[in-house]
């Protein structure tokens, strides 16, 4: 709302209260890949900001968020005209760009060039450069070592694995020796100590609140492993560390802060993609159906037999199914776009609830259009 008198302890409550927010560090980090996600009003200002706005840094106790422009503007707050929240951002052009080409990096069989993924997404390859790096954190070259290193993993994980060296060659390298080369950095360990089950691998994690409840957000060496949804933080914390026994969890870590609140911004609105290497570990079967999922558009849902089809296994509807239960990565790979043949919700490890709300969301987004985000 426009500007009012307020208690000193009302601002103390609402400073404590943004400074808890995971929105805030975007905020204060200007960070423009937030963009889109949300939006944040200034009380004494009586205006509303993108994340990424250059204007003089607000106090916290002067902020509110908002999900949508529409939401800021019908309680009484109008546009900045420094950053100027209603128009379209670049980084949403971006990210189309950005996500077509990482799409073109995970269906290769051989990691493609610079040149050639500029070419394939019509920009110039120190341009195309630059905004994937702004967008992922990461090269392209690194992120296509990225894919690479998730298929090894893959492959050495899986329930009955191959041998060490037909991983190598199945994931893509062309020499085992080039592999042993980068395998600390592939997989922090031996390849033979990760097909044991990774001991002492470690795994930071941390808990924070959306809007769908509590949320854990874990990350190992590789990128992010898990992102759990649900009522109860120490639950979470407990399917943590069953999910994974045998490494060293680390929470509490405050320079975890960031990406958290990238995460939970991206669950907010699911519709940006989320723009961070994955730790997807599962059977050969599971990364089918995963990737076929991250193939379906924001907004949009397919049936369990539509995977099965698209995976090429046309009987497999219920170990589909049992994939989508299997995921542990939350929103990222969008197991909550499965339905049923009849276009009924079924059940959604984290509640049924909370797929419908996504569900929702998503659609919203669509049907207005894309201030908010790009389709993943």
């Amino acid at each position: 709302m426009p500007p009012t008198r307020r208690s000193r302890a009302t601002k103390a409550a609402q400073a404590a209260a943004t400074l808890a927010d995971p929105r805030w560090v975007a905020v204060r980090a200007r960070d423009a890949g937030a963009d889109g996600t949300f939006y944040y009003s200034v009380q004494t200002t009586g205006v509303y900001c993108r994340p990424s706005c250059a204007a003089r840094p607000a106090l916290p106790e002067n902020v509110r968020f908002h999900a949508s422009t529409a939401d800021a503007e019908q309680v009484g707050f109008r546009p900045c005209k420094r950053c100027k929240p209603t128009q379209a951002s670049p980084m949403a052009h971006h990210a189309t760009l950005v996500t077509e080409a990482c799409r073109i990096i995970e269906a290769a069989e051989t990691p493609p060039t610079l040149d050639e993924l500029a070419a394939r997404v019509g920009v110039s390859a120190h341009h195309f450069h630059r905004i994937f790096k702004q967008a992922t954190g990461l090269t392209p070259k690194a992120y296509a070592a990225a894919q690479r290193a998730r298929r090894v993993r893959s492959e050495l994980a899986a329930p009955v694995s191959s041998s060490v060296t037909d991983a190598i060659f199945n994931a893509g390298y062309n020499t085992a020796s080039r592999f042993y080369e980068e395998a600390d950095g592939v997989l922090g360990m031996t390849p033979t100590r990760y097909q044991a089950g990774g001991n002492q691998v470690t795994i930071r994690f941390a808990i924070a609140q959306c809007s769908l409840g509590a949320i854990l957000v874990a990350q190992s060496a590789r990128g992010v492993c898990a992102i759990l949804l649900g009522d109860d933080a120490q639950l979470l914390a407990q399917d943590l560390q069953d999910r994974f026994p045998q490494a060293h969890l680390v929470g509490d870590d405050r320079s975890f802060d960031a990406l958290v609140a990238r995460v939970v911004a991206f669950v907010e609105a699911p519709g940006i993609g989320l723009g961070l290497p994955l730790d997807v570990q599962g059977t050969a079967f599971q990364q089918r159906v995963w990737q076929a999922l991250q193939a379906i558009p924001a907004g949009e849902t397919a049936s369990y037999a539509d995977i099965a089809q698209r995976i090429g296994s046309p009987t497999a509807a219920r170990a589909v199914a049992q994939a989508c239960a299997a995921n542990a990565l939350a929103v990222a790979i969008p197991c909550h776009r499965v339905v049923r043949n009849d276009g009924a919700l079924s059940g959604y490890r984290w509640g049924v609830e909370r797929k419908q709300a996504l569900l929702e969301r998503e659609q919203r987004q669509a049907t207005h259009g894309n201030t908010e985000g790009q389709p993943a």
